[in-house]
């Protein structure tokens, strides 16, 4: 990350709420084609969420701490603030001097911009202006959020602004909280009623509409310079699994999420795409 930082833009997209055994399933039947492209081997890789909802995870996430491999053993991260005694800290790690990695890529010289989807975004009172606080600029509005039917294409069009008015030479760090995935999302399956509710298969068609949207975004991040993006869950959330519904639980369906990082490239393909 020492190579990456400074001299490649950086994107981070949290997709709240996406199961990893939903992620795989489509990924592995051809139904994410998108994403699937930019996953290596065409996996998503299986890892622990830092936190069971969104707040928790991402105030995990934005302090370094990504979801962690589902497997035994010490797991150096990309991110570390500087603090004695860290395990997971290793001499490819980007450490920073500051609370939390936003400001530590501020003060690198990147431009932090977030833009949020669920209601832990929506700066609409003093718990939801916590996280967009942690950036120099942040953006929410109501087509963004979870009762949305187009949120995250409207989410891709504020990003395509926000690249687009940015100096050449400025580097940029961009979050962008997908609320797609997070209930409701039954209006996301045709046929599907808002009595019958969500389940996996409103879920399913929910990543299957960000995959849609996904390419421009990517493009976007990657028509100014070469692009380092993290795509992952921040948790996941029970449909009936074992009696339980929802998150903020210690159920597997919640705490198993995918994960994958990866460059993006520029290309005259994907500059033209971003515009």
């Amino acid at each position: 990350m020492n190579e990456i930082v400074g001299s490649h833009d950086i994107l981070l997209v949290t997709l709240d709420t996406l199961r990893h055994d939903v992620a795989a399933d489509l990924a592995a039947t051809g139904r994410i084609p998108h994403l699937a492209r930019h996953l290596p081997a065409g996996r998503w890789e299986e890892r622990h969420a830092p936190g069971s909802f969104t707040y928790a995870s991402h105030q995990a996430i934005f302090a370094g701490f990504l979801p962690t491999p589902a497997a035994p053993g010490r797991h150096p991260r990309l991110f570390a603030a500087d603090f004695a005694g860290s395990e997971t800290t290793a001499d490819r790690t980007f450490v920073y001097d500051t609370p939390d990695l936003v400001s530590g890529l501020a003060k690198a010289g990147y431009r932090t911009v977030c833009i949020g989807g669920v209601g832990f975004f929506n700066k609409r009172g003093p718990l939801g202006s916590v996280l967009p606080g942690l950036f120099q600029e942040s953006h929410w509005e109501p087509e963004f959020g979870v009762t949305s039917r187009t949120s995250f294409a409207s989410q891709v069009t504020r990003a395509e602004e926000v690249i687009g008015r940015l100096p050449q030479e400025q580097r940029l760090f961009l979050f962008v909280n997908v609320s797609a995935l997070h209930q409701p999302n039954w209006f996301h399956l045709p046929g599907a009623t808002q009595e019958a509710g969500d389940s996996r298969e409103t879920h399913a068609a929910a990543l299957e509409y960000v995959d849609r949207h996904i390419g421009r975004l990517f493009a976007a991040a990657s028509s100014r310079r070469p692009c380092f993006a993290i795509v992952c869950s921040d948790h996941g959330t029970a449909y009936g699994d074992d009696g339980y519904t929802g998150h903020r639980i210690g159920h597997e369906s919640v705490w198993t999420v995918p994960y994958a990082h990866f460059l993006l490239d520029t290309t005259p393909a994907t500059a033209e795409a971003a515009r």
